[in-house]
């Protein structure tokens, strides 16, 4: 059975609860890069932007907002729907939402390289080896000094060591990595490396549907 994505956003409202935690420390990383940014226009993108929590309320208060390009890509409707309204709602007329496959490269061929790349909400669904085509693809869609911010949950196998050694050898340094016992598993990624083309008409990934109770917390 598929998770409906759309009620599983009814965490981020309930205080204290792991997603709750994971958006205040996304959001704070996602401040810092635009901070540390280079003056002039900036790009971000989104995948699996679900209702844009993730970007939305920061840039809404953030002296650079009216320099930002972005497009959030979220597949179900409904999601993307309240991302648009919240973005109509902050006057921010650079932000687009785009009802889509976040998979596809070709959705960012447009954007890429940007200087911030969310990941948030994927690494948690998919295998292993589609974890590291798509870090493999984030030095590609992320310009040389720009941050990625990815999730991936710390419970045990804890792929997260790996990742950040599958991101340093795409010539990425690591800014922040949350500790095992913070259980929100939030890392940073700067790219220090030369910008690569984006390859086109590639899927990066695949959503596998996770058995069990691992289903409630999917997505992390």
């Amino acid at each position: 059975m598929t998770p409906d994505w759309y009620a599983w956003h009814d965490d981020y409202d309930r205080a204290g609860s792991s997603l709750a935690r994971r958006l205040a420390e996304v959001q704070r990383h996602v401040r810092d890069a635009l901070d540390r940014a280079p003056a002039g226009p900036l790009r971000a993108i989104s995948l699996c932007a679900g209702q844009g929590r993730d970007l939305i309320p920061v840039l809404a208060n953030h002296p650079r907002r009216d320099d930002v390009t972005a497009r959030l890509v979220e597949l179900d409707p409904r999601n993307a729907g309240i991302a648009t309204a919240a973005a109509r709602d902050a006057g921010l007329t650079g932000v687009h939402v785009v009802v889509g496959d976040a998979a596809r490269t070709d959705t960012y061929a447009d954007l890429a390289p940007a200087d911030l790349v969310l990941v948030c909400g994927v690494f948690g669904n998919v295998s292993d080896a589609d974890i590291h085509m798509t870090v493999r693809h984030c030095a590609a869609l992320c310009a040389t000094g720009g941050t990625v911010v990815w999730t991936r949950h710390r419970r045990a196998p804890d792929l997260v060591p790996t990742i950040c050694r599958w991101f340093e050898e795409e010539g990425f340094t690591a800014v922040a990595v949350t500790a095992p016992a913070d259980r929100v598993g939030v890392g940073v990624h700067r790219f220090l490396g030369p910008s690569r083309p984006l390859a086109a008409g590639v899927r990066m990934f695949e959503f596998v549907v996770p058995d069990g109770e691992d289903r409630a917390r999917s997505r992390m």
